[in-house]
Protein backbone atom coordinates (compact mmCIF):
# COMPACT_ATOMS: atom_id res chain seq x y z
CA UNK A 1 0.00 0.00 0.00
CA UNK A 2 2.80 2.08 0.97
CA UNK A 3 4.13 1.89 -2.14
CA UNK A 4 1.29 1.79 -4.20
CA UNK A 5 0.67 5.75 -2.70
CA UNK A 6 4.13 6.25 -3.38
CA UNK A 7 3.73 5.86 -6.86
CA UNK A 8 0.45 7.76 -7.54
CA UNK A 9 2.17 11.01 -5.52
CA UNK A 10 5.01 10.46 -8.57
CA UNK A 11 2.50 10.07 -11.24
CA UNK A 12 0.46 13.18 -10.08
CA UNK A 13 3.64 15.28 -9.59
CA UNK A 14 4.78 14.59 -13.48
CA UNK A 15 1.54 14.70 -14.85
CA UNK A 16 1.31 18.14 -13.00
CA UNK A 17 4.55 19.02 -14.61
CA UNK A 18 3.60 17.75 -18.04
CA UNK A 19 0.28 19.87 -17.73
CA UNK A 20 1.73 23.27 -17.62
CA UNK A 21 1.98 25.01 -20.70
CA UNK A 22 5.64 26.03 -22.07
CA UNK A 23 6.32 29.45 -22.26
CA UNK A 24 9.51 31.75 -23.69
CA UNK A 25 9.85 33.28 -19.85
CA UNK A 26 7.97 34.10 -16.46
CA UNK A 27 8.23 36.89 -14.29
CA UNK A 28 6.89 36.28 -10.56
CA UNK A 29 7.13 37.96 -7.37
CA UNK A 30 6.81 41.35 -8.32
CA UNK A 31 5.03 44.29 -8.03
CA UNK A 32 3.38 44.67 -11.16
CA UNK A 33 0.68 47.80 -12.21
CA UNK A 34 -0.60 46.66 -15.27
CA UNK A 35 -2.24 49.36 -15.98
CA UNK A 36 -5.13 47.78 -17.17
CA UNK A 37 -8.67 49.45 -17.33
CA UNK A 38 -9.02 49.06 -13.82
CA UNK A 39 -5.60 49.81 -12.93
CA UNK A 40 -5.23 46.20 -11.25
CA UNK A 41 -1.80 45.16 -9.60
CA UNK A 42 -0.48 41.72 -10.28
CA UNK A 43 2.72 39.76 -9.21
CA UNK A 44 3.70 37.59 -12.25
CA UNK A 45 2.87 37.37 -15.93
CA UNK A 46 4.25 34.70 -18.74
CA UNK A 47 5.56 35.85 -22.13
CA UNK A 48 4.92 33.28 -25.14
CA UNK A 49 6.23 34.86 -28.92
CA UNK A 50 6.80 38.47 -27.67
CA UNK A 51 3.39 38.70 -25.82
CA UNK A 52 1.87 38.77 -22.34
CA UNK A 53 0.11 35.37 -22.10
CA UNK A 54 -1.34 36.09 -18.97
CA UNK A 55 -1.27 38.46 -15.71
CA UNK A 56 -1.94 37.30 -12.53
CA UNK A 57 -0.50 35.74 -8.75
CA UNK A 58 2.91 34.15 -8.37
CA UNK A 59 1.08 30.81 -7.60
CA UNK A 60 -1.60 30.57 -10.64
CA UNK A 61 1.11 31.58 -12.79
CA UNK A 62 3.82 28.97 -11.97
CA UNK A 63 1.50 26.66 -11.69
CA UNK A 64 -0.25 27.22 -14.55
CA UNK A 65 2.80 27.42 -16.88
CA UNK A 66 6.95 26.78 -16.76
CA UNK A 67 10.11 27.98 -18.51
CA UNK A 68 13.19 27.74 -18.88
CA UNK A 69 13.13 31.35 -17.66
CA UNK A 70 12.01 32.06 -14.53
CA UNK A 71 12.38 35.48 -13.18
CA UNK A 72 12.15 36.03 -9.12
CA UNK A 73 11.65 39.79 -9.06
CA UNK A 74 12.21 40.06 -5.75
CA UNK A 75 9.07 42.54 -5.17
CA UNK A 76 11.03 45.15 -7.71
CA UNK A 77 7.80 47.52 -9.12
CA UNK A 78 7.07 46.85 -12.91
CA UNK A 79 5.15 48.86 -15.33
CA UNK A 80 4.26 48.49 -19.20
CA UNK A 81 7.05 50.17 -21.09
CA UNK A 82 6.78 54.08 -21.41
CA UNK A 83 5.60 55.53 -24.50
CA UNK A 84 6.60 59.51 -24.96
CA UNK A 85 3.94 60.63 -26.42
CA UNK A 86 5.55 63.65 -28.57
CA UNK A 87 9.33 63.23 -28.69
CA UNK A 88 11.88 64.17 -31.64
CA UNK A 89 13.98 61.41 -32.31
CA UNK A 90 15.54 61.68 -35.43
CA UNK A 91 16.66 65.30 -34.08
CA UNK A 92 17.90 64.14 -30.83
CA UNK A 93 19.77 61.51 -32.80
CA UNK A 94 21.31 64.03 -35.12
CA UNK A 95 22.46 66.24 -31.84
CA UNK A 96 24.11 63.45 -30.03
CA UNK A 97 27.06 65.06 -32.68
CA UNK A 98 26.60 68.25 -32.26
CA UNK A 99 27.74 70.85 -29.22
CA UNK A 100 25.37 70.68 -25.91
CA UNK A 101 24.31 73.97 -25.11
CA UNK A 102 21.60 72.79 -22.32
CA UNK A 103 22.09 74.81 -19.24
CA UNK A 104 24.22 77.75 -20.19
CA UNK A 105 23.82 80.30 -18.02
CA UNK A 106 25.28 82.81 -20.27
CA UNK A 107 26.17 84.18 -23.88
CA UNK A 108 29.99 83.59 -22.82
CA UNK A 109 29.37 79.75 -21.52
CA UNK A 110 28.22 79.36 -24.50
CA UNK A 111 31.30 80.27 -27.16
CA UNK A 112 33.13 78.42 -24.41
CA UNK A 113 31.55 75.31 -25.33
CA UNK A 114 31.88 75.96 -28.87
CA UNK A 115 35.38 76.83 -28.54
CA UNK A 116 36.39 73.09 -26.44
CA UNK A 117 34.26 71.30 -29.57
CA UNK A 118 36.53 73.28 -32.23
CA UNK A 119 39.42 72.33 -30.49
CA UNK A 120 38.48 69.03 -30.39
CA UNK A 121 37.05 68.32 -34.41
CA UNK A 122 38.79 70.92 -36.29
CA UNK A 123 38.13 69.79 -39.47
CA UNK A 124 34.46 70.10 -39.21
CA UNK A 125 32.69 72.16 -42.27
CA UNK A 126 29.72 73.54 -39.90
CA UNK A 127 29.67 74.30 -36.14
CA UNK A 128 26.42 73.14 -34.92
CA UNK A 129 24.36 72.91 -31.29
CA UNK A 130 21.47 73.10 -29.60
CA UNK A 131 19.90 74.13 -26.12
CA UNK A 132 20.49 77.57 -25.21
CA UNK A 133 18.03 79.66 -23.86
CA UNK A 134 18.51 83.34 -23.11
CA UNK A 135 15.84 83.72 -20.40
CA UNK A 136 18.66 81.63 -18.16
CA UNK A 137 21.15 84.28 -19.29
CA UNK A 138 21.59 88.40 -17.34
CA UNK A 139 19.46 90.47 -19.51
CA UNK A 140 17.49 87.93 -21.37
CA UNK A 141 18.05 89.27 -24.54
CA UNK A 142 18.61 87.33 -27.71
CA UNK A 143 22.83 87.02 -28.39
CA UNK A 144 24.02 88.33 -31.84
CA UNK A 145 26.06 86.74 -34.22
CA UNK A 146 29.27 89.27 -33.86
CA UNK A 147 31.46 87.03 -31.53
CA UNK A 148 30.53 83.90 -33.91
CA UNK A 149 31.98 86.06 -36.99
CA UNK A 150 35.06 87.06 -34.89
CA UNK A 151 35.60 83.04 -33.74
CA UNK A 152 34.48 81.33 -36.59
CA UNK A 153 34.56 83.26 -40.14
CA UNK A 154 34.96 79.54 -42.30
CA UNK A 155 32.52 77.55 -40.65
CA UNK A 156 28.82 77.90 -40.82
CA UNK A 157 27.08 77.86 -37.59
CA UNK A 158 24.05 76.83 -36.64
CA UNK A 159 23.09 77.02 -32.84
CA UNK A 160 19.30 76.09 -32.20
CA UNK A 161 17.41 77.62 -29.27
CA UNK A 162 16.45 75.17 -26.51
CA UNK A 163 12.53 74.94 -28.49
CA UNK A 164 14.23 74.52 -31.68
CA UNK A 165 11.87 77.23 -33.12
CA UNK A 166 14.97 79.78 -33.05
CA UNK A 167 18.61 79.66 -34.57
CA UNK A 168 21.49 81.43 -33.96
CA UNK A 169 23.67 81.72 -37.58
CA UNK A 170 27.31 83.54 -38.08
CA UNK A 171 27.42 85.67 -41.21
CA UNK A 172 28.71 82.80 -43.42
CA UNK A 173 25.57 80.90 -42.56
CA UNK A 174 23.23 84.06 -43.32
CA UNK A 175 24.80 84.77 -46.55
CA UNK A 176 24.62 80.58 -47.23
CA UNK A 177 20.60 81.38 -46.96
CA UNK A 178 21.03 83.99 -48.74
CA UNK A 179 19.58 86.50 -45.96
CA UNK A 180 20.07 90.49 -45.70
CA UNK A 181 18.13 92.75 -43.89
CA UNK A 182 15.73 93.19 -47.22
CA UNK A 183 14.18 89.34 -46.89
CA UNK A 184 10.78 88.56 -46.11
CA UNK A 185 9.43 85.84 -44.53
CA UNK A 186 5.83 84.17 -43.49
CA UNK A 187 5.24 82.79 -40.35
CA UNK A 188 8.66 83.81 -38.97
CA UNK A 189 10.99 86.71 -38.00
CA UNK A 190 14.92 87.93 -38.76
CA UNK A 191 15.57 89.65 -35.93
CA UNK A 192 17.29 92.54 -37.06
CA UNK A 193 20.03 94.83 -34.90
CA UNK A 194 20.78 98.15 -36.04
CA UNK A 195 18.98 97.82 -39.27
CA UNK A 196 20.99 94.37 -40.15
CA UNK A 197 20.62 90.24 -39.54
CA UNK A 198 21.37 89.74 -35.98
CA UNK A 199 21.82 86.06 -36.73
CA UNK A 200 18.66 85.24 -34.82
CA UNK A 201 16.31 83.48 -36.84
CA UNK A 202 12.72 82.24 -35.84
CA UNK A 203 10.90 80.04 -37.20
CA UNK A 204 9.71 79.89 -40.89
CA UNK A 205 12.84 81.82 -41.25
CA UNK A 206 15.36 79.11 -39.79
CA UNK A 207 13.84 77.15 -43.08
CA UNK A 208 15.82 79.50 -45.20
CA UNK A 209 19.36 78.44 -44.01
CA UNK A 210 18.48 74.28 -42.39
CA UNK A 211 17.15 73.91 -46.31
CA UNK A 212 20.86 74.37 -47.61
CA UNK A 213 22.89 72.13 -45.45
CA UNK A 214 24.22 68.88 -46.52
CA UNK A 215 22.54 65.68 -45.56
CA UNK A 216 24.34 63.55 -43.18
CA UNK A 217 25.30 60.12 -44.92
CA UNK A 218 23.38 56.95 -44.05
CA UNK A 219 26.21 55.25 -42.25
CA UNK A 220 26.32 58.08 -39.79
CA UNK A 221 22.40 58.77 -39.55
CA UNK A 222 22.23 54.79 -38.51
CA UNK A 223 24.75 54.30 -35.93
CA UNK A 224 23.34 57.98 -34.39
CA UNK A 225 19.53 56.40 -34.62
CA UNK A 226 21.20 53.33 -32.66
CA UNK A 227 22.98 55.44 -30.24
CA UNK A 228 19.75 57.19 -29.27
CA UNK A 229 17.67 53.95 -29.43
CA UNK A 230 20.05 52.89 -26.81
CA UNK A 231 19.43 55.73 -24.58
CA UNK A 232 15.96 55.96 -24.69
CA UNK A 233 15.86 52.30 -23.75
CA UNK A 234 18.13 53.06 -20.92
CA UNK A 235 15.27 55.38 -18.91
CA UNK A 236 12.91 53.22 -19.98
CA UNK A 237 11.19 54.26 -22.88
CA UNK A 238 10.24 51.70 -25.40
CA UNK A 239 7.90 53.17 -27.98
CA UNK A 240 7.74 56.90 -29.05
CA UNK A 241 5.42 59.32 -31.15
CA UNK A 242 8.23 61.57 -33.78
CA UNK A 243 6.31 64.77 -34.51
CA UNK A 244 7.23 65.24 -38.07
CA UNK A 245 9.66 63.59 -40.63
CA UNK A 246 9.49 63.12 -44.10
CA UNK A 247 8.58 59.77 -46.11
CA UNK A 248 12.73 59.43 -46.50
CA UNK A 249 13.43 59.19 -42.73
CA UNK A 250 10.76 56.69 -42.23
CA UNK A 251 12.10 54.72 -44.79
CA UNK A 252 15.32 54.83 -43.20
CA UNK A 253 13.84 54.08 -39.80
CA UNK A 254 11.58 51.32 -41.71
CA UNK A 255 14.29 49.67 -42.79
CA UNK A 256 16.70 50.01 -39.59
CA UNK A 257 13.43 47.76 -37.99
CA UNK A 258 13.35 45.43 -40.80
CA UNK A 259 17.02 44.89 -40.41
CA UNK A 260 15.98 44.20 -36.74
CA UNK A 261 18.64 46.94 -35.75
CA UNK A 262 15.73 49.52 -33.91
CA UNK A 263 13.39 47.71 -31.99
CA UNK A 264 11.71 50.67 -31.31
CA UNK A 265 7.77 51.33 -31.76
CA UNK A 266 7.58 54.90 -33.22
CA UNK A 267 4.45 56.25 -34.41
CA UNK A 268 5.83 58.75 -36.70
CA UNK A 269 3.93 61.73 -37.90
CA UNK A 270 4.45 62.89 -41.55
CA UNK A 271 5.49 66.52 -42.61
CA UNK A 272 2.51 67.84 -44.82
CA UNK A 273 4.92 68.49 -47.99
CA UNK A 274 3.55 67.91 -51.01
CA UNK A 275 5.94 64.75 -51.44
CA UNK A 276 4.79 63.49 -48.58
CA UNK A 277 1.58 64.15 -48.72
CA UNK A 278 1.16 62.99 -52.03
CA UNK A 279 2.66 59.59 -51.26
CA UNK A 280 0.76 58.80 -48.46
CA UNK A 281 -2.83 59.69 -49.81
CA UNK A 282 -1.92 57.56 -52.20
CA UNK A 283 -0.76 54.19 -50.40
CA UNK A 284 -2.72 54.84 -47.11
CA UNK A 285 -1.51 54.29 -43.85
CA UNK A 286 1.39 52.37 -43.18
CA UNK A 287 1.34 49.42 -40.38
CA UNK A 288 4.03 47.09 -38.98
CA UNK A 289 4.98 45.72 -35.26
CA UNK A 290 7.54 48.72 -34.72
CA UNK A 291 6.43 51.42 -37.20
CA UNK A 292 2.98 53.16 -37.75
CA UNK A 293 2.23 55.99 -39.66
CA UNK A 294 -0.96 57.50 -40.25
CA UNK A 295 -0.79 60.98 -38.65
CA UNK A 296 0.12 64.41 -40.17
CA UNK A 297 2.53 67.09 -37.86
CA UNK A 298 1.35 70.27 -38.60
CA UNK A 299 2.63 73.58 -36.92
CA UNK A 300 0.31 75.86 -36.04
CA UNK A 301 2.56 78.93 -33.89
CA UNK A 302 6.02 78.74 -32.86
CA UNK A 303 7.28 78.62 -29.12
CA UNK A 304 6.67 80.98 -25.99
CA UNK A 305 10.40 81.74 -25.23
CA UNK A 306 11.49 82.95 -28.47
CA UNK A 307 7.77 84.94 -28.64
CA UNK A 308 6.57 82.80 -31.68
CA UNK A 309 3.88 81.81 -30.54
CA UNK A 310 0.56 83.13 -31.70
CA UNK A 311 -1.89 85.16 -29.02
CA UNK A 312 -5.29 86.86 -28.95
CA UNK A 313 -3.44 89.88 -26.61
CA UNK A 314 0.27 90.88 -27.03
CA UNK A 315 3.29 90.09 -25.14
CA UNK A 316 2.78 91.50 -21.35
CA UNK A 317 6.79 92.07 -22.11
CA UNK A 318 6.77 93.20 -25.38
CA UNK A 319 3.70 95.41 -26.72
CA UNK A 320 4.26 95.30 -30.19
CA UNK A 321 4.62 91.32 -30.71
CA UNK A 322 1.11 89.43 -30.93
CA UNK A 323 3.12 86.61 -32.33
CA UNK A 324 2.40 84.54 -35.22
CA UNK A 325 0.54 81.67 -37.16
CA UNK A 326 3.03 79.92 -38.99
CA UNK A 327 0.85 79.65 -41.83
CA UNK A 328 -2.64 81.54 -43.13
CA UNK A 329 -5.67 80.52 -41.66
CA UNK A 330 -6.37 79.31 -44.92
CA UNK A 331 -3.70 77.03 -45.34
CA UNK A 332 -4.66 75.18 -42.38
CA UNK A 333 -8.04 74.80 -43.31
CA UNK A 334 -7.11 73.26 -46.73
CA UNK A 335 -4.88 70.57 -44.83
CA UNK A 336 -7.61 69.97 -42.44
CA UNK A 337 -10.21 69.30 -45.05
CA UNK A 338 -7.40 66.58 -46.90
CA UNK A 339 -6.59 65.20 -43.82
CA UNK A 340 -10.11 64.21 -42.46
CA UNK A 341 -10.61 63.10 -45.92
CA UNK A 342 -7.74 60.59 -46.53
CA UNK A 343 -8.72 59.40 -42.88
CA UNK A 344 -5.34 60.49 -41.34
CA UNK A 345 -4.82 62.34 -38.21
CA UNK A 346 -4.14 65.57 -37.41
CA UNK A 347 -1.48 66.78 -34.99
CA UNK A 348 -1.11 70.46 -34.82
CA UNK A 349 1.42 72.32 -32.84
CA UNK A 350 -0.30 75.11 -30.69
CA UNK A 351 1.31 77.03 -27.48
CA UNK A 352 -0.62 80.48 -27.84
CA UNK A 353 -4.30 80.93 -26.64
CA UNK A 354 -4.72 82.45 -30.42
CA UNK A 355 -3.07 79.49 -32.16
CA UNK A 356 -5.29 76.82 -30.28
CA UNK A 357 -8.25 78.97 -30.82
CA UNK A 358 -7.93 78.94 -34.53
CA UNK A 359 -6.92 75.55 -34.95
CA UNK A 360 -9.50 73.92 -32.46
CA UNK A 361 -12.20 76.16 -34.34
CA UNK A 362 -10.99 74.50 -37.97
CA UNK A 363 -10.88 71.25 -35.99
CA UNK A 364 -14.68 71.53 -35.02
CA UNK A 365 -15.56 72.89 -38.84
CA UNK A 366 -14.63 68.92 -39.61
CA UNK A 367 -15.33 66.76 -36.87
CA UNK A 368 -18.66 68.24 -36.22
CA UNK A 369 -19.27 66.63 -32.78
CA UNK A 370 -18.15 63.17 -30.82
CA UNK A 371 -16.12 61.49 -33.00
CA UNK A 372 -12.76 58.81 -32.78
CA UNK A 373 -10.47 60.73 -35.15
CA UNK A 374 -8.66 61.61 -32.41
CA UNK A 375 -7.21 64.46 -33.62
CA UNK A 376 -4.55 65.85 -31.30
CA UNK A 377 -3.57 69.32 -30.03
CA UNK A 378 0.41 69.03 -30.00
CA UNK A 379 1.33 70.99 -26.65
CA UNK A 380 -2.37 73.00 -25.60
CA UNK A 381 0.11 75.72 -24.07
CA UNK A 382 -1.96 78.44 -23.29
CA UNK A 383 -5.92 78.53 -23.94
CA UNK A 384 -8.34 81.11 -23.10
CA UNK A 385 -11.08 79.62 -21.23
CA UNK A 386 -13.89 79.41 -23.58
CA UNK A 387 -11.54 77.28 -25.65
CA UNK A 388 -11.16 74.54 -23.18
CA UNK A 389 -14.39 72.86 -23.73
CA UNK A 390 -13.71 72.30 -27.27
CA UNK A 391 -11.61 69.37 -26.21
CA UNK A 392 -14.61 67.54 -25.39
CA UNK A 393 -16.99 68.77 -27.06
CA UNK A 394 -14.76 67.31 -30.14
CA UNK A 395 -12.95 64.82 -28.86
CA UNK A 396 -10.07 66.61 -29.21
CA UNK A 397 -6.75 65.22 -27.68
CA UNK A 398 -4.52 67.27 -25.82
CA UNK A 399 -0.75 66.33 -26.04
CA UNK A 400 0.85 67.96 -23.33
CA UNK A 401 4.69 67.52 -22.07
CA UNK A 402 4.96 68.27 -17.93
CA UNK A 403 8.05 69.53 -18.06
CA UNK A 404 7.64 72.29 -20.24
CA UNK A 405 5.58 73.84 -17.07
CA UNK A 406 8.54 73.62 -14.84
CA UNK A 407 10.62 74.73 -17.48
CA UNK A 408 8.70 77.82 -18.36
CA UNK A 409 7.07 78.97 -14.65
CA UNK A 410 9.79 80.82 -13.74
CA UNK A 411 9.56 83.42 -16.87
CA UNK A 412 5.73 82.57 -18.24
CA UNK A 413 4.68 84.94 -16.22
CA UNK A 414 7.03 87.90 -17.86
CA UNK A 415 5.52 86.62 -21.27
CA UNK A 416 1.44 86.60 -21.28
CA UNK A 417 0.76 88.21 -17.55
CA UNK A 418 -0.62 87.13 -13.92
CA UNK A 419 -3.92 86.02 -15.56
CA UNK A 420 -3.33 84.89 -18.87
CA UNK A 421 -0.75 82.19 -17.08
CA UNK A 422 -3.58 80.60 -14.68
CA UNK A 423 -4.92 79.21 -18.29
CA UNK A 424 -1.07 77.34 -19.13
CA UNK A 425 -0.08 74.23 -18.36
CA UNK A 426 -3.64 73.57 -17.44
CA UNK A 427 -3.32 69.95 -17.55
CA UNK A 428 -6.37 69.33 -14.80
CA UNK A 429 -9.00 71.37 -17.18
CA UNK A 430 -7.56 69.53 -20.47
CA UNK A 431 -7.58 66.30 -18.50
CA UNK A 432 -11.44 66.73 -17.63
CA UNK A 433 -12.51 67.40 -20.87
CA UNK A 434 -12.01 63.81 -22.60
CA UNK A 435 -10.43 62.40 -19.67
CA UNK A 436 -7.68 61.30 -20.96
CA UNK A 437 -3.89 63.12 -21.73
CA UNK A 438 -1.16 61.82 -23.62
CA UNK A 439 2.23 63.17 -22.01
CA UNK A 440 4.99 63.00 -23.59
CA UNK A 441 8.91 64.82 -23.40
CA UNK A 442 9.68 67.16 -26.42
CA UNK A 443 12.89 65.74 -26.38
CA UNK A 444 15.52 67.25 -27.00
CA UNK A 445 13.95 70.45 -26.24
CA UNK A 446 13.43 68.81 -22.32
CA UNK A 447 15.34 66.11 -20.83
CA UNK A 448 14.75 62.09 -22.60
CA UNK A 449 14.08 61.08 -19.01
CA UNK A 450 10.65 59.63 -18.80
CA UNK A 451 10.75 60.13 -15.16
CA UNK A 452 11.06 63.51 -14.91
CA UNK A 453 7.86 63.94 -16.87
CA UNK A 454 6.40 61.89 -14.13
CA UNK A 455 7.87 64.49 -11.36
CA UNK A 456 6.69 67.24 -13.22
CA UNK A 457 3.90 66.08 -13.57
CA UNK A 458 2.36 65.07 -10.33
CA UNK A 459 4.51 67.27 -8.10
CA UNK A 460 4.69 70.68 -10.40
CA UNK A 461 8.06 70.96 -9.32
CA UNK A 462 11.74 71.13 -11.07
CA UNK A 463 14.90 68.95 -10.73
CA UNK A 464 15.91 71.07 -7.26
CA UNK A 465 12.07 70.12 -6.05
CA UNK A 466 10.81 73.82 -6.36
CA UNK A 467 8.64 75.83 -5.87
CA UNK A 468 7.51 74.36 -2.32
CA UNK A 469 3.95 72.92 -2.90
CA UNK A 470 4.56 73.20 -6.82
CA UNK A 471 3.77 75.37 -9.88
CA UNK A 472 -0.15 76.13 -10.05
CA UNK A 473 -0.57 72.67 -8.04
CA UNK A 474 -4.09 72.81 -8.75
CA UNK A 475 -2.99 71.28 -12.36
CA UNK A 476 -1.24 68.89 -10.49
CA UNK A 477 -2.02 64.87 -11.84
CA UNK A 478 -2.44 62.14 -9.51
CA UNK A 479 0.08 59.52 -10.22
CA UNK A 480 -2.26 57.05 -11.83
CA UNK A 481 -2.74 59.66 -13.92
CA UNK A 482 0.30 60.46 -15.08
CA UNK A 483 1.55 56.54 -15.33
CA UNK A 484 -1.71 56.44 -17.47
CA UNK A 485 -0.74 59.49 -19.69
CA UNK A 486 2.62 57.93 -20.30
CA UNK A 487 1.69 54.16 -21.05
CA UNK A 488 -1.92 53.52 -21.78
CA UNK A 489 -3.51 56.67 -22.94
CA UNK A 490 -0.34 57.62 -24.96
CA UNK A 491 -0.90 54.25 -26.95
CA UNK A 492 -4.25 55.55 -27.31
CA UNK A 493 -3.24 58.88 -28.98
CA UNK A 494 -1.47 56.17 -31.48
CA UNK A 495 -4.63 54.07 -32.23
CA UNK A 496 -2.76 51.09 -30.83
CA UNK A 497 -4.12 50.96 -27.16
CA UNK A 498 -5.01 47.34 -28.43
CA UNK A 499 -1.53 46.20 -28.72
CA UNK A 500 0.81 48.32 -25.98
CA UNK A 501 0.44 50.48 -23.32
CA UNK A 502 -0.62 47.61 -20.71
CA UNK A 503 0.62 44.58 -19.27
CA UNK A 504 -2.34 42.48 -20.29
CA UNK A 505 -3.09 39.35 -22.60
CA UNK A 506 -2.42 39.65 -26.15
CA UNK A 507 -0.44 43.18 -25.64
CA UNK A 508 3.45 43.59 -26.26
CA UNK A 509 5.60 41.99 -23.89
CA UNK A 510 7.24 45.77 -23.40
CA UNK A 511 7.78 46.39 -19.57
CA UNK A 512 10.08 48.40 -17.47
CA UNK A 513 11.54 47.10 -14.34
CA UNK A 514 12.59 50.12 -11.84
CA UNK A 515 14.48 50.18 -8.64
CA UNK A 516 11.84 52.27 -6.80
CA UNK A 517 8.01 52.20 -6.73
CA UNK A 518 7.10 55.33 -8.67
CA UNK A 519 3.70 54.74 -7.27
CA UNK A 520 4.58 55.14 -3.65
CA UNK A 521 7.92 57.23 -2.91
CA UNK A 522 7.92 60.34 -1.74
CA UNK A 523 8.23 63.49 -4.68
CA UNK A 524 11.52 64.01 -3.64
CA UNK A 525 13.02 60.61 -4.50
CA UNK A 526 11.45 60.18 -8.27
CA UNK A 527 13.97 61.90 -10.07
CA UNK A 528 16.45 59.53 -8.42
CA UNK A 529 14.53 56.56 -9.74
CA UNK A 530 16.67 54.37 -11.96
CA UNK A 531 15.72 51.42 -14.70
CA UNK A 532 16.87 48.06 -13.93
CA UNK A 533 15.88 46.66 -17.05
CA UNK A 534 13.96 47.46 -20.30
CA UNK A 535 12.51 44.65 -22.22
CA UNK A 536 10.87 45.05 -25.77
CA UNK A 537 8.46 42.14 -26.83
CA UNK A 538 10.17 40.24 -24.05
CA UNK A 539 13.55 41.11 -25.39
CA UNK A 540 16.00 42.41 -23.02
CA UNK A 541 17.34 45.43 -24.40
CA UNK A 542 18.51 46.94 -21.48
CA UNK A 543 20.02 46.12 -18.31
CA UNK A 544 21.45 48.57 -15.66
CA UNK A 545 25.29 47.27 -15.58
Amino acid sequence: MRNLLLSLILITLLFSCNSREKVDSIYFNGIVYTVNSNFEKAEAFAIKDGKFLAVGSSKDIRNQFQSDEEIDLMQAPVYPGFIDGHSHFIRYAKGLREVDLFGTTSFNELIERLQQHVEKYPDEASLLGLGWDQNNWVGKQFPDKDTLDLLFPDKVVILRRVDAHAILTNQKGLDLAGITANTKVSGGEIILKAGKPSGVLIDNAMDLLTGKMPEMDERKKRELISQAQENCFSVGITSLAEAGLDKSQIDLLDQMQKDSLLKMRIYAMINPTAENMEHYFSTGHYKTNHLNVRSFKIYGDGALGSRGACLLAHYSDDEDNYGFLRSKPQVFDSLARIIFAKDFQMNTHCIGDSANRAITNIYAKYLKGKNDRRWRIEHAQVLADNDFSKFGDYNILPSVQPTHATSDMDWAHERIGEERVKNAYAYQELLRQNGKLVLGSDFPVEDINPIYGFHAAVARQDADDLPEGGFQPENSLSREEALKGMTRWAAFGQFEEKEKGSIEKGKFADFVILDRDIMEVAHEELRETKVMQTRSAGEKVYAIK
